[in-house]
């Protein structure tokens, strides 16, 4: 079902893979995007611009680089908290999915495995 309560068109995108696609661009776009600015705000090379903006998202954060500029240190509290944000609420959609196939596939087998014992218990011996 779609989030209007009606059912999805056949072939169209659940509402769990649109928010997941949703986050994962954004992630990705956060990413770029925060490489990029460092890139150039704070001057460092590109890798460096990189391994900063991973290691403040992550939280686990160094030290080792750390803006110079004022600009650059509203951008590192912002990264921080939106960072955590987005890959927060991307872990518990891969979470989500991940626990929704393993209960999706243990209806399966606990389906099949009733169907077989009705088609035994019919059987003539």
């Amino acid at each position: 079902m779609s989030g209007t309560g009606k059912p999805a068109p056949a072939g169209a995108p659940s509402d769990k893979s649109v928010i997941f696609g949703t986050l994962l661009g954004a992630a990705v776009t956060m990413l770029a995007g925060s490489t990029v600015f460092f890139r150039y705000q704070e001057g460092w090379s590109w890798i460096d611009a990189w391994f900063f903006t991973v290691t403040t998202v992550s939280t686990v954060g160094y030290g080792d680089l750390v803006p110079a500029t004022p600009l650059g240190k509203l951008a590192t509290t912002a990264l921080i908290f939106i960072g955590i944000g987005i890959f927060g609420l991307t872990a518990t959609q891969i979470a989500d999915q991940m626990v929704s196939r393993r209960v999706d596939l243990h209806d399966l087998t606990h389906r099949r495995n009733a169907a077989d014992k009705g088609d035994k218990d019919d059987s003539p011996d």
